[in-house]
């Protein structure tokens, strides 16, 4: 990935934090600044989503090559066991997940978001 827009940084301020964070970086990411940039904003709303909504949970990052050149970004807040639920959701949120789907869409690329297996949340795209 370009300089300045790994999520390296990223995952290591949310430890400095206190959150619990794996990251994995797979294949050639040497990809156009503009790709980078959009991977990095994804991990970026990715964990503080996490910090705000699931505070306890432990999260994983992956950033990976896709075989077609593209990117797959994917970030997983694992379902916290035994931390009762969250109330309702504060003012405003949802409105960091809208402008990613726009940027994502953007860059020719497909986003989701929501429960996965296990009840984890799955905030997963793939960027050409």
């Amino acid at each position: 990935m370009p300089s300045g827009s790994s999520p390296l940084g990223l995952v290591e301020e949310s430890r400095a934090a206190g959150m619990k964070v794996e990251c994995r970086l797979d294949g050639d990411l040497d990809v156009p600044s503009a790709t980078g940039r959009t991977a990095y904003r994804i991990v970026q709303e990715g964990l503080t989503n996490a910090r705000k909504h699931a505070p306890a949970a432990a999260v994983a990052v992956t950033v990976a090559a896709r075989e077609d050149g593209g990117l797959l970004v994917e970030v997983v807040s694992r379902r916290a066991v035994g931390v009762a639920a969250a109330g309702p959701p504060p003012p405003g949120s949802g409105t960091g997940l809208i402008g990613l789907a726009e940027r994502v869409a953007l860059a020719g690329g497909e986003i989701s978001h929501g429960p996965g297996p296990g009840g984890d949340h799955v905030l997963r795209a793939e960027l050409p």
